[in-house]
């Protein structure tokens, strides 16, 4: 039994989350059993994408009173630092038509006419973070012109993974929670960006984390 299944796309993202601390099980997924602040977390690291993130998120959140996601992500004109997520849309689902593209909420029938496409989270307990809508979807935004795409969704924040959790959680009948630090503007220097921030983008978001943790 877990108060909290708490999942990260990359190892990077999941060590620095209460560091050192937990009994870590065998399996593909780097789990950590946690004792926090009164609570049981299980910490997982499921891999890029959105199967990866559904997968674990279906595998170990059966019993969990709430998922949460953790990590970094890419900007659609957000500014640097650690944000809570209140919606998710997976930005790859949909209905290529001549012409268009028409996004769908994930799991909804990509016909007729859309309605909202995003998925709400659990409510800010306080933590005083900046809200952001985030994008998801299996592909690394390196391109301005893909960016500004996603920005007139209502986007301000893209990753890979959040989306899918919302919609497992949703599936499940489990409210869900994303905190995420931004490491690259979604442009050409994408890349090396990433790279250069993954750590300390990652640390914000656990901090946030451990905050939340605390206070729930």
């Amino acid at each position: 039994m877990a108060d909290m299944l708490i999942l990260a796309a990359l190892p990077e993202e999941a060590e620095v989350l209460f560091p050192g601390a937990g009994v870590r099980t065998d399996g593909p997924l780097g789990v950590r059993r946690i004792d926090a602040h009164g609570r049981a977390l299980v910490v997982a690291t499921c891999g890029l994408g959105k199967v990866n993130a559904a997968l674990a998120a279906g595998l170990l959140g059966a019993d969990a009173d709430l998922l949460l996601m953790t990590g970094t992500c890419g900007s659609l004109g957000a500014a640097p630092g650690a944000y809570w997520l209140t919606e998710a849309l997976q930005h790859d689902y949909g209905a290529n038509e001549p012409g268009r593209f028409r996004r769908y909420r994930a799991g909804d029938w990509p016909m007729g006419e859309p309605g909202e496409a995003h998925f709400s989270a659990m409510p800010d307990p306080g933590l005083g973070l900046p809200h952001a809508r985030i994008a998801s979807g299996d592909s690394f935004v390196a391109c301005p012109t893909a960016a500004a795409d996603l920005k007139a969704l209502g986007a301000t924040l893209v990753d890979m993974e959040v989306g899918a959790v919302a919609q497992a959680a949703m599936r499940m009948g489990k409210p869900w929670a994303a905190i995420k630090a931004v490491t690259d503007e979604a442009n050409d220097a994408s890349g090396g960006d990433f790279q250069a921030n993954l750590r300390r983008a990652a640390r914000a978001a656990a901090q946030e984390v451990e905050r939340l943790v605390a206070m729930l």
